[in-house]
């Protein structure tokens, strides 16, 4: 893979790790004050959905990495 095109996909992945993070933040805030069981559960399966989307885009990106 060119230099060019790492780069880019860089770029792709730290645009994604920032929206990701967004959701995360506001997932656990809702988490937080949740008035009942059911929407802090709701808010609960959100944060571990970003949490391994973010797993799987960091994964991705470390198959992206030239060899050293």
């Amino acid at each position: 893979m060119h230099v060019e095109e790492l780069t880019k996909f860089s770029q792709l992945f730290h645009r994604l790790n920032n929206q990701l993070g967004i959701i995360l933040a506001n997932a656990e805030l809702l988490e937080a004050k949740a008035a009942d069981e059911k929407s802090r559960t709701r808010a609960a399966q959100i944060v571990m959905g970003v949490i391994e989307a973010l797993s799987t885009a960091k994964a991705i990106r470390s198959k992206l990495k030239t060899p050293e």
